[in-house]
């Protein structure tokens, strides 16, 4: 069914970053994110031969491969995002993202509260994404992939709290990991996606 995902390549800088190390990266990118992609290229292959005849809303092998496969592309896509706003220099947020936060929060200060706060408070993902329907920011959490994701929103800064992102560093203590992706984020990369939108 359809082309197979490409893995995205890894940017260089995120290999050398300060509070996030190369070890760290190497199991997170290499492995998990890579075996998301290998994985939802195996389901759209078993999708060619699925038996549509025998759907059924209890179970189905059409009702698992379509659950699956948003667990899987969302895996995907989420973390080739996370990885693609790290490497940068990170500090407070610049350029047409920083207008946009200081509209739709009142200050930086006050988004960073929040973003960091939903870190702690989910099992899975934060998310700064756009709305289209309000056309403002908003900060969701997500406790997997496939859920607790609004539609028609854009994703912009995405932050990976499961623990696997930050477990060889920081064992289980979530906010020094928290602390150290904020120093790392490539503003530029949000304002790319920014101008990608059109937004």
């Amino acid at each position: 069914m359809g082309d197979e995902r490409q893995f995205r390549a890894l940017k260089e800088s995120c290999l050398t970053m300060n509070g996030i190390s190369k070890e760290e990266i190497d199991q997170h990118y290499g492995i998990l994110y890579k075996g998301y992609v290998n994985k939802l290229n195996e389901i759209r292959r078993k999708m060619g031969a699925v038996d549509f005849a025998a759907a059924n809303q209890s179970y189905s092998d059409l009702r698992s491969l379509k659950t699956e496969e948003t667990f899987c592309l969302n895996g995907s896509k989420l973390h080739e995002w996370y990885f693609d706003n790290l490497g940068g220099a990170g500090g407070e947020a610049v350029g047409r993202i920083r207008e946009l936060i200081e509209r739709d929060y009142g200050s930086y200060e006050r988004f960073l509260t929040e973003f960091k706060a939903t870190g702690l408070a989910v099992r899975g993902w934060v998310v700064l994404a756009y709305d289209l329907d309000d056309e403002k920011l908003h900060i969701y959490g997500q406790d997997a992939h496939n859920t607790g994701v609004p539609w028609g929103a854009y994703p912009l800064l995405i932050l990976d709290v499961y623990e696997h992102a930050y477990g060889i560093d920081y064992g289980v203590k979530r906010a020094p990991y928290i602390e150290a992706f904020m120093q790392n984020v490539d503003w530029s990369e949000i304002n790319t996606r920014l101008a990608k939108y059109h937004i």
